[in-house]
């Protein structure tokens, strides 16, 4: 049915507007996909519940001074040749993406008590910093290092070829994916001989995908660091100018972007999709939905599980997610000292097996791992992100997935009203705290000088994206480990995206998913023709940016850029 939107207050959208495809959820994936179902040809309508578009890429701000990016601390594969670049380029988003590079010679820095190194851009470096500080196992990292770099290159060659290949073929081209790919990091770790000290510096970036090493595949470690070893990048002007960019692209090709629409549930009818109904009573039909929400969630709640087969259902039931953050955003009022413009892994030990038993068993306190994100360091000329002299960083911890830690029985996405709670506010005081405390011990003392501090836990990123858990990473096992689904379902028409699906999880990866999910629906290889130079969104098309252009009103969707409630902020 029907309704008269324009009667209800709401934007007008009425029966005439026949959508070829509606995206449920406004991630990096999402509307990657959206964008190239428009520029191809398709009118494509995204609805998303929160008030901007983004997902994991959005920034929020804070008393007119300070913006701080909720998901985006550092993009790789960002040069020449990037894939990324090439997947916005693509698009005809060329010059209004910029990537400021951070330091190439170390871009991560790894502090455990034994160890102490900045990792580099460059394989053949890489390798020699590992062996320059843990002496004795050279011949172990060799190892370690070929089967990554093989199979990294392996994956990338695959995702950029200009045809699907053969099982032969794939044997033939891949041998290191063949032998390695679905084998667990623990797996490589013994085969290669390496240390607990050894192990915990290679797998130290574990957290970019939210499993420790008994738990994540080869395939899924070496191509995250395949992806960074290529270079390291932040884009400037922080994560959701790459939102913006992708709803403009979207709205100049004719679709639509509607914030503030919670999709209620997907409709099926006789194993078709035929549309989305609302929260609020609207519905949308389109004969394909894209869901860029939680794959759990759209399989056993937005579609049902009585429209799949069952040995599905059975694995997204039993299915376990990758591990939470909790942050603490922190805003100071004087400059961090100087330091290379590199993120900080810290450990408080040398065992990262050992690591992730503690957070299996709920043992975090006190907090053994921090991952340290410096913003106005990786954008200094920003007019956003802090007033000069300032220092804007984040602070990050994977916690136990329970509610139960945070003092809670039940999330957000099920109506739980967590945030007055008192043993919800205890929890998180006592977190904050000792979050606090870690930092001091890497950073020296900065507390005294703190004019922003703000704590988001596993609820609170429930809350914004309805993940399950609160996890940004998705199904860390999915009936098996490195188990993930494509983007194609059982359901004709049906669709899915974003962290969950096979091509990973961060914002490349979920980039990556949406442009082949959009390429399986238009039968044409975009991703080779995207990397190959070829620009399918028309520039001219897309919106001047004003003086006053704001990405965040461009996320709201044209209806609501002037809406009340959009943060602002003291440019300089």
């Amino acid at each position: 049915m029907w309704i008269d939107e324009n009667r209800m207050g709401w934007p007008s959208v009425t029966k005439t507007d026949a959508w070829d495809a509606i995206v449920v959820g406004s991630g990096i994936g999402g509307l990657v996909c959206a964008a190239y179902l428009a520029v191809s040809g398709r009118r494509v309508l995204v609805l998303e519940q929160h008030d901007v578009a983004g997902g994991n890429s959005h920034v929020f701000r804070r008393r007119r001074s300070y913006e701080f990016d909720v998901g985006v601390h550092y993009l790789g594969d960002c040069g020449p040749d990037g894939v990324l670049p090439a997947i916005f380029d693509g698009l005809g988003l060329r010059d209004r993406l910029r990537y400021l590079p951070m330091d190439q010679d170390g871009f991560d820095e790894i502090v455990t008590p034994g160890v102490s190194m900045f990792m580099p851009a460059g394989w053949s470096e890489y390798r020699r910093r590992l062996k320059e500080v843990l002496p004795g196992e050279e011949a172990g990292i060799d190892a370690f290092a070929d089967v990554c770099e093989g199979l990294g290159e392996e994956t990338r060659q695959a995702l950029l070829s200009d045809r699907d290949l053969s099982i032969t073929e794939l044997v033939a081209r891949a041998p290191m994916t063949v032998r390695w790919g679905r084998r667990t990091l623990h797996e490589l770790f013994e085969e290669c001989g390496l240390s607990a000290k050894a192990r915990t510096v290679l797998a130290a970036q574990s957290p970019n995908y939210g499993m420790g090493p008994r738990q994540a595949t080869v395939s899924m470690h070496a191509t995250v660091t395949d992806h960074y070893v290529r270079g390291a990048y932040y884009p400037e002007g922080g994560g959701q100018m790459m939102a913006a960019g992708l709803v403009e692209v979207l709205e100049a090709h004719g679709g639509r972007l509607l914030t503030r629409a919670r999709v209620e549930r997907i409709l099926v009818e006789d194993g078709r999709v035929t549309g989305v109904g609302l929260r609020d009573g609207r519905h949308f039909s389109a004969p394909v939905v894209v869901s860029n929400a939680d794959y759990r969630r759209t399989v056993l709640d937005l579609v049902g599980a009585e429209h799949f087969p069952r040995r599905l259902v059975a694995k997204t039931r039993e299915a376990t997610m990758g591990l939470p953050f909790a942050t603490l955003y922190v805003a100071t009022d004087t400059p961090l000292p100087e330091r290379p413009n590199a993120n900080l892994w810290w450990y408080a030990d040398d065992d990262i097996d050992a690591y992730y038993e503690r957070l299996a068993a709920g043992d975090i306190d006190p907090v053994p791992f921090l991952f340290m994100s410096f913003a106005s360091q990786k954008d200094p000329k920003s007019a956003t992100v802090c007033p000069p002299g300032h220092s804007n960083f984040q602070l990050m911890t994977l916690c136990p997935p329970e509610y139960e830690r945070w003092g809670v029985t039940g999330g957000p996405a099920e109506g739980t009203r967590y945030r007055r709670d008192p043993d919800y506010r205890q929890h998180k005081e006592r977190f904050t705290e000792a979050m606090l405390t870690a930092a001091e011990k890497v950073l020296g003392p900065f507390r005294d000088r703190v004019v922003h501090l703000e704590a988001a836990t596993p609820l609170t990123h429930e809350r914004y994206t309805l993940s399950t858990g609160g996890t940004p990473f998705g199904l860390a096992e999915w009936g098996g480990p490195g188990g993930r689904p494509d983007t194609r379902t059982p359901v004709t028409g049906l669709h899915v995206v974003g962290a969950n699906t096979r091509y990973g999880s961060g914002i490349t990866g979920v980039a990556v998913g949406g442009i082949a999910c959009a390429a399986q629906m238009v039968g044409r290889r975009l991703m080779h023709e995207a990397h190959s130079g070829a620009v399918l969104g028309d520039p001219e098309l897309l919106p001047e940016r004003g003086p006053r252009w704001d990405p965040l009103a461009v996320s709201r969707g044209t209806d609501r850029h002037g809406a009340k409630g959009l943060a602002g902020i003291n440019r300089r």
